[in-house]
């Protein structure tokens, strides 16, 4: 059954689907926006660790093969806003260098086919759209020449003191920029209530700035946006001439439909994406869609991560919402001055909770221990691409991610680096892990831009080469991760997409 004809259809309501779609509500045009998920519930269990870590009540229930075969749980969430419903709302810009070739430990970053100037107005708006805090001129490496849109959030005493430590050592913690509805002057002008879960928990009082409150429900007040949910969408077709997508074709509630759309956006993830265009093949495509430089699925990154966990016997973390400070000392530069190393910053409190969940064999009140007398962080080194880190299908048609970590002696030095640090800051204890395939909150490549359409899969506003009314908004279109969340340089492409689109729609 085919459905209402719309101008544009966007499929996923995430950091870049749900911010075109705001970006272009008031436009006038017909939007169809598909998401495969439902609202996410509002309960109790938004704050429970129990709910949320041991029994993954908002992850995917879906399996992602390894290189080898293997099944895991990839980190996904399949609500309204997408993974941003559990993200940790740091909206970081990429620093100008970003856009660059860099030289780091473990190879080249390649340069962007565009710069840190055609993205800034998008992410003066991205920020006005996600109540980013901040406060100017903290951080050496911020490439921004004007205020944020509002003031930073304020360290508690624990963290304050912390901060004071590293200044005392030379070095800049800055607030992290984070996107909150909160008011500190007038605390009941805003909604967050700066409690302990942020990180990994969606909120149950809309207080973060996620795709679906921020963008979605906003547009939908426009009256030019349908939104329909739990629509899984199967395939893309094509016209005879292979030139356009001539149908979406997707199951909602067990029932499959049609859609019709003068253009399609596809914004379900770098590897959801990349599968969907995989899955789309024809006769005339037969690698998949827009495939023909070869690119699709290719170039998977999502940064080399670890959490860091150190541990000040005798002295209880007071604070509550830990999650305000960052250290870019060696983002560009290790001892040497020479190479990149990367990006620490606070993450929200651990709670013994989520510590049991991770290991149920040690002993809880050990654990409970150990969270009470941490700081705790996230290290993040940039990965580089590389052709064979990507996404595939399997034979019977699931998605397959080969992935080999990259520039890693950069990721151990940052960790060594910091390590020591807080050991001379008066923590001996330092716990570090660094996690894993399945930790792809922060997934892009798979589908880079690029001026040559032999190299690339999209041009410079994110739209296909090969596929005429095709364009792409999620964090696909990187060709390097950076070291920096890419949440507000995708919701700031979208933005800059959709002035493209609403520009050239005509001519489409």
């Amino acid at each position: 059954m085919t459905k209402t004809h719309y101008d544009v259809a966007i499929i996923g309501s995430g950091a870049g689907g749900g911010t075109l779609a705001y970006a272009l509500a008031d436009w006038g045009k017909k939007i169809l926006l598909l998401e495969q998920g439902p609202y996410l519930p509002k309960s109790t269990d938004n704050w429970s660790p129990e709910a949320v870590f041991h029994h993954s009540r908002y992850k995917t229930k879906e399996k992602w093969f390894d290189i080898q075969g293997n099944p895991f749980s990839p980190g996904m969430n399949y609500y309204l806003g997408g993974n941003t419903k559990v993200y940790g709302a740091v909206l970081t810009r990429l620093r100008k260098r970003d856009f660059q070739n860099i030289q780091h430990l473990g190879g080249l970053s390649p340069k962007w086919p565009i710069s840190y100037e055609d993205l800034e107005p998008y992410y003066s708006k991205a920020e006005k759209i996600y109540n980013v805090h901040g406060l100017q001129n903290e951080d050496p490496t911020d490439p921004r020449g004007t205020e944020f849109p509002l003031p930073p959030i304020n360290h508690e005493p624990y963290i304050d003191e912390l901060s004071e430590s590293f200044k005392k050592m030379g070095l800049n913690p800055y607030h992290l920029p984070l996107g909150v509805n909160l008011n500190e002057q007038n605390p009941r002008a805003g909604k967050c209530v700066r409690c302990k879960t942020c990180d990994g928990f969606p909120c149950l009082l809309d207080a973060k700035s996620d795709a679906a409150v921020n963008a979605v429900e906003p547009a939908l007040k426009k009256g030019n946006v349908t939104l329909i949910r739990n629509a899984k969408v199967l395939r893309l077709n094509t016209s005879s001439s292979g030139r356009e997508i001539s149908s979406i074709e997707a199951e909602i509630d067990g029932e499959k439909q049609s859609f019709k759309s003068n253009i399609v956006v596809v914004s379900c993830g770098a590897a959801k994406s990349a599968e969907l265009l995989l899955r789309s093949g024809t006769d005339l495509h037969p690698e998949g869609l827009g495939n023909s430089s070869g690119q699709v699925g290719r170039n998977y990154m999502a940064h080399n991560n670890a959490f860091l966990m150190a541990v000040k016997p005798g002295k209880p973390n007071t604070a509550v919402f830990q999650k305000t400070m960052g250290i870019n000392d060696f983002y560009f530069n290790d001892k040497s001055g020479k190479y990149p190393l990367g990006n620490i910053q606070l993450v929200g409190k651990l709670q013994k909770g989520m510590l049991t969940a991770e290991k149920p064999w040690v002993p809880s009140p050990i654990l409970g221990c150990l969270a009470d007398h941490s700081v705790d962080w996230w290290i993040m080194t940039e990965d580089l691409p590389h052709p064979d880190n990507r996404v595939t299908l399997t034979s019977g048609g699931d998605l397959k991610l080969s992935l080999k970590q990259t520039n890693t002696k950069a990721h151990k030095a940052l960790i060594q680096t910091f390590s020591r640090i807080m050991r001379d800051i008066g923590y001996p204890l330092i716990l570090s892990r660094i996690l894993g395939i399945e930790t792809c909150s922060h997934q892009v490549g798979t589908l880079k831009f690029g001026h040559d359409p032999k190299k690339s899969v999209l041009n410079e506003f994110c739209h296909s080469h090969d596929i005429h009314n095709l364009f792409v908004v999620d964090g696909s279109f990187f060709p390097s991760s950076s070291a920096m969340n890419p949440a507000l340089t995708i919701m700031a492409q979208a933005l800059r997409t959709g002035d493209w689109i609403r520009n050239n729609y005509e001519q489409l």
